[in-house]
C-alpha cells in the first residue's frame, strides 16, 4: 500500500483546484452563438451590411441584460459576398462547425432558396428578414419580413385609389423574387379588370447601370393618356442608376410615380436623393416613424455605431422583431434546440417600432402593418398611407393557380402547403 506524505496530499489538492477552476472556466466562457448571415461585399452590400451591424447590436444589447438562459450570446459572422451557392456553404459552416443555435440572414429569395436544403437537412431555424415573394412556408424558417399581401398587394391598392393609375410598369431584378411577385401583381391587377396591354414587365440582371432605353420605354408607355405607375423589385445597388435615368430624361413623380419594395433609408443614404423626391416605397417600418420605442430604438443604433448619420430601415425592424421573438420562444423552451424553439415560438408576440405587438403565426410568418412613404429631400420617408390595423402574412397568395387554395399550418396541421380542397399535404 502506498504511503500518501503531505507534499503528496499538497500536490493532488493543489492538481484538483487547478482543474476545478479551468472547468469553471470553460462553463463560465460556455455561449450560445448566433450566426449571421449577410453579404458584406458584392452587389448586396449595400443593403445587407447594415443587418449584420444591427445583429451585433442586439446580440450586444441582450447580453447586457444577462444573456439568454444563463449564458452569453456569441455572435458568428460570415460573409457570403452575394454569391447565392456560397451562402449554402456558409449556412453549413455555420451550423454544423460553429455549431450556432440559430442564423440570422439572407436578403435575396435566391439566397434564401440556396440555403433551404442546409437548414431542413441539419433541422437548423433561420429568420429570414426581407420582403419576399411567398409561395413558401417551411418549418425551419421563420419570415418576418412582408409577404405579398403585406407589401406588394397594398401598394398597387395605394396607387389605383390614390394616383388613379391605369398603367403599370412591373420592373425588377431578374430572379425569383421579383418574377414572382409580379406573378402574383399580374394576376391580381387582372381581376380587377386591367387589361394585358395596360401591364409591361422588364427585368434586368443583378447590377445592371444602363438604364437609358428602358427608362425611354417606360416613357413611352406612359405616354397613352392612362395614369401610369411604376412597381419596381429592382434590388441592391442597381437602384442608383435607375433613379438618376429617370431624372436625366425628366420622368417626374408626378408624372410616372414609381412605388419600391427594396428602396428604404440605408439605399438612400449618401445618394443624391433630389431625382427621387415624391417617389414612394412600400414597407412595415419607417425611420421617421414617431414612437417612442422608435425613438429608443434609433438613439441605441446611433450610440452603438458612434455615427449620428447612420439610419435605420425595415429589414433592420424585421431584425429586431425576429431575434426578440428568438429569445422569448428559448426563455420559453428553456433550451435552443430547435425542435422545442420552433414548436415554442409559434403565438409568441413581441413590439414592433411602430407601436404595435407582433406576432408568430403558425404559417411561420408575422403580422405587421403596412406603409405607404414619399420620399423625401433628406432622405427620408413621410408616411403618406398606414393600415389600421396589422396585417396577418399570408404564405400563399390567392390569386395564383395552384396557390389559392393552400394554406401553412406548422402547428396543428404540421404543414406548409396543405391543400384545403384535396384535404391533403404537399410534397
Amino acid at each position: 500500500m502506498l504511503k500518501m506524505t503531505r507534499r503528496h496530499l499538497m500536490a493532488l489538492a493543489s492538481a484538483a483546484l487547478v482543474s476545478g477552476a479551468v472547468m469553471g472556466t470553460a462553463q463560465a466562457q460556455e455561449t450560445i452563438k448566433v450566426g449571421v448571415l449577410h453579404s458584406l461585399s458584392g452587389t448586396m452590400a449595400i443593403s445587407e451590411t447594415t443587418l449584420k451591424d444591427v445583429m451585433l447590436m442586439l446580440i450586444e444589447e441582450q447580453n447586457r441584460k444577462g444573456g439568454l438562459l444563463g449564458k452569453k450570446l456569441e455572435a458568428v459572422v460570415v460573409d457570403p459576398a452575394s454569391n447565392w451557392p456560397l451562402f449554402a456553404e456558409k449556412a453549413r459552416e455555420l451550423i454544423s462547425q460553429n455549431k450556432v443555435a440559430a442564423v440570422f440572414g439572407c436578403w435575396t429569395s435566391v439566397s434564401r432558396k440556396s440555403v433551404l436544403p442546409v437548414f431542413k437537412e441539419l433541422n437548423s431555424i433561420l429568420f429570414y428578414p426581407v420582403q419576399y415573394e411567398g409561395e413558401e412556408s417551411e418549418r425551419n424558417v421563420f419570415y418576418t419580413g412582408a409577404a405579398p399581401n403585406q407589401q406588394a398587394i397594398p401598394a398597387v391598392d395605394y396607387l389605383a385609389k390614390e394616383e388613379k393609375v391605369e398603367r403599370w410598369v412591373l420592373a425588377g431584378t431578374d430572379y425569383v423574387y421579383p418574377r414572382t411577385t409580379n406573378k402574383i401583381l399580374e394576376a391580381y391587377l387582372k381581376s380587377k379588370g386591367v387589361k394585358s396591354e395596360d401591364i409591361m414587365i422588364n427585368y434586368t440582371p443583378f447590377g445592371h447601370s444602363d438604364w437609358q432605353t428602358i427608362v425611354a420605354d417606360i416613357k413611352k408607355f406612359g405616354s397613352a393618356g392612362k395614369k401610369t405607375a411604376v412597381v419596381s423589385t429592382i434590388n441592391g445597388d442597381a437602384n442608383v442608376p435607375f433613379y438618376k435615368e429617370l431624372a436625366n430624361q425628366g420622368v417626374k413623380a408626378t408624372d410616372i410615380p414609381v412605388v419600391a419594395f427594396s428602396v428604404g433609408e440605408e439605399e438612400l443614404a449618401g445618394i443624391d436623393t433630389k431625382p427621387l423626391v415624391g417617389h414612394l416605397a412600400a414597407w412595415n417600418y419607417f425611420q421617421s416613424v414617431d414612437t417612442p420605442d422608435n425613438k429608443a430604438f434609433i438613439e441605441k443604433w446611433k450610440a452603438f455605431t458612434k455615427n449620428d448619420k447612420r439610419v435605420t430601415n425595415d429589414p433592420m425592424e424585421a431584425h429586431v422583431i425576429g431575434f426578440n421573438m428568438w429569445v422569448k420562444a428559448v426563455e420559453k423552451a428553456g433550451s435552443t434546440d430547435p425542435d422545442k424553439v420552433i414548436d415554442a415560438i409559434v403565438g409568441v408576440e413581441v413590439p414592433n417600432l411602430t407601436g404595435g405587438v407582433s406576432k408568430m403565426l403558425p404559417n411561420h410568418h408575422i403580422t405587421k402593418p403596412v406603409l405607404i412613404g414619399e420620399i423625401k429631400e433628406d432622405g427620408q420617408f413621410e408616411t403618406v398611407s398606414q393600415t389600421d390595423a396589422l396585417v396577418p402574412g399570408d404564405a400563399w397568395s390567392k390569386y395564383l393557380e395552384g396557390s389559392k387554395d393552400m394554406i401553412a399550418d406548422w402547428k396543428d396541421l404540421k404543414c406548409g402547403n396543405y391543400n384545403t380542397v384535396t384535404k391533403k399535404c404537399g410534397a
